[in-house]
């Protein structure tokens, strides 16, 4: 009977199938599983992936025969575009959906590393800030930290302008020598 079956052209098979011939059905897989598999490689680029979409498509043959029109294709025109539905079908729902804009915005806060660097710079500059004499360190604060301009801070020291902006002057220079000593000894440490 199996001789006879390959004889048999693809759409009297089918027909068969319509009766639930599994012969029929078997045949049909055999005669065009492995080129239907190929098909579906080149739609959709997996192997695992098109070897289900061709077993899922020959289950829609199984199940449903009746939808083979021979009268208007041929059965491997018609089983082809049954192939390549499901592979596309399969590849759009797996297909990540684009997030909306702005969803997952650049973290603009600075990162570990910068912020180790700060705490690192921090506890310098405090240091340094700590060896000043209390005049210079609230010269230094006032102008720098607090944001007041110089005629302010003179004013809150109780200080005219160039008394407090020549103070300020030696405030930075101190700071400048402390943290000079500072980063040679934090060079050589690294050389």
């Amino acid at each position: 009977m199996q001789d006879s079956l390959e004889e048999i052209s693809d759409e009297a098979l089918v027909g068969q199938v319509c009766g639930g011939d599994r012969q029929a059905f078997a045949c049909l897989v055999n005669r065009h599983g492995l080129r239907f598999r190929a098909i579906a490689m080149r739609t959709c680029g997996d192997q695992m992936m098109a070897e289900e979409m061709v077993q899922e498509a020959f289950v829609k043959l199984w199940t449903r025969s009746d939808r083979f029109d021979q009268g208007k294709a041929k059965f491997t025109t018609w089983f082809h575009r049954v192939v390549v539905n499901r592979c596309l079908d399969e590849l759009r729902r797996r297909r990540p959906t684009a997030l909306p804009e702005g969803y997952d915005a650049a973290d603009t806060r600075p990162g570990a590393d910068t912020l180790i660097g700060q705490e690192g710079s921090s506890k310098h500059l405090a240091a340094a800030l700590a060896r000043l004499s209390e005049r210079q360190r609230n010269a230094l604060t006032l102008s720098y930290m607090d944001g007041y301009s110089n005629s302010e801070a003179a004013d809150i020291m109780e200080l005219n302008i160039k008394a407090y902006e020549s103070l300020l002057a030696r405030a930075r220079a101190k700071m400048r020598a402390l943290l000079g000593r500072e980063k040679t000894d934090l060079l050589s440490a690294f050389a």
